[in-house]
């Protein structure tokens, strides 16, 4: 499996998956303007916690014990079980938490406390988002691409046509209910492909207890809570602190270009996701890492300058047609934040050593430093400049990221031998 492949499978998936959050934004930007997009990112930030803790947040230690345990049927039934144990008890533990949180949260993020059953919808739907994570990150690992490129392609397609049912009846309480029920999709469809897979087994749906690997689980469990509950938490201190400061149509202009950075970046974020998470996790000699390493660099750094420079000369075009013509205060912020993706991009291939080496202390205190700094950077660059302020925090805290991961990986690389 080259990049290459994964790239494009992995492109196919995006675009679905981007169509489908577009459409939503694009109906969210209809019914209730700026202000409710930025209410839409309040939401999607609790969506999105949600989603990756409804199952313990293992899925990216799925991915890397899959990829080095798939030669070994007897570890990997043990891995897969004890995983499959570990988001069971997660998504119960989550929903209840959802659910008796329900009525402050709706008032909190969505300043309307008459969405509480919206919140508790999400709540009851934590257990089929862990089993859905579960089966895609299984396959995954088994870097089966093209099943992990159908079924998000699939459930993209179904999500669609949810928000256009949802949206038209229900206004923007239906468009943020089609979040939900896009997620449930995944599952619905993503479970008879996965059983047609050459690698399914019975066993892998069978619960049970492992000491040793839930231990390994754990670590990656408190990896992805930390990056999990940390980006969605700065994003709603951001909003809240722009909010005060600027108003929420303000907020809905930083949202939006917010979410075409999101949107272009999911190509190249699920190709690494795909490929080299999995990949990483699986070399055991140091040249082969490195050579991976470079490799990424040549192939995705060119990329997401060109896609950058892309969005910036289309801005006056994408902000309208994405959005509406009341969103054209917001091409003034994309320069800083364009070039804040391209830093991010650079720094995200090397933060994957941390995750395929299990670094969790490294991992869980950068992760919270971060976090920590950029709002920091929002809170000093806001008062000087104004909105744009939250632009420029974001991309020097890029470079202060991506400085941090250049020590590391060459830290690491440096001892490895020693190490093995």
């Amino acid at each position: 499996m080259s990049i290459a492949r994964a790239g494009f499978y992995s492109s196919l998936a995006t675009f679905a998956r981007l169509l489908a959050a577009l459409v939503v934004v694009k109906l969210v930007a209809w019914i209730a303007g700026p202000e409710g997009v930025g209410r839409l990112g309040q939401f999607m930030s609790l969506m999105s916690l949600l989603a990756v803790l409804a199952g313990g947040g293992i899925g990216a230690g799925i991915v890397k014990y899959v990829a080095e345990y798939r030669e070994d049927p007897v570890r990997l039934q043990r891995l897969l079980s004890a995983a499959l144990a570990y988001a069971l008890c997660a998504s119960c533990l989550m929903g209840a938490a959802a659910w008796l949180l329900a009525r402050p949260l709706a008032g909190w993020l969505l300043g309307d406390p008459g969405y509480v059953s919206l919140i508790r919808v999400l709540a009851v739907t934590q257990w089929g988002m862990a089993l859905a994570n579960y089966l895609l990150a299984v396959i995954n690992g088994f870097m089966d691409v093209r099943r992990l490129a159908l079924i998000q392609v699939a459930g993209a397609a179904l999500g669609i046509v949810a928000a256009l049912i949802l949206a038209r009846w229900l206004q923007l309480y239906g468009a943020l209910l089609a979040l939900v029920v896009g997620q449930l999709a995944w599952l619905l469809v993503g479970w008879p492909v996965w059983r047609r897979s050459p690698y399914f087994r019975r066993g892998m749906l069978t619960p049970r207890f492992d000491r040793e690997m839930s231990r390994r689980l754990a670590s990656f469990s408190l990896m992805t809570i930390a990056s999990a509950l940390l980006s969605p938490l700065v994003g709603i201190a951001v909003r809240e602190l722009l909010a005060q400061r600027f108003g929420w149509q303000q907020v809905g202009y930083w949202q939006a270009v917010g979410k075409v950075s999101d949107a272009y970046l999911l190509f190249l974020a699920a190709a690494i996701n795909v490929y080299y998470l999995p990949k990483l996790s699986s070399i055991q000699q140091r040249e082969a890492l490195l050579r991976e390493l470079r490799g990424a660099c040549r192939v995705l750094l060119p990329a997401v300058v060109l896609l950058a420079l892309a969005v910036y000369a289309l801005r006056d075009v994408l902000t309208p047609l994405l959005f509406s013509a009341d969103f054209r205060a917001a091409e003034a912020l994309y320069a800083p934040q364009l070039l804040g993706d391209v830093l991010k991009i650079a720094s995200f291939v090397l933060s994957y050593l941390m995750l395929a080496k299990a670094m969790t202390r490294l991992f869980v205190l950068s992760e919270l430093a971060f976090s920590l700094s950029y709002l920091a950077l929002v809170y000093a660059f806001t008062a000087c400049v104004g909105l744009v302020g939250a632009m420029y925090a974001f991309a020097l805290n890029y470079l202060l990221y991506l400085v941090f991961n250049l020590l590391v990986a060459r830290h690491y690389l440096g001892r490895y031998d020693h190490v093995r």
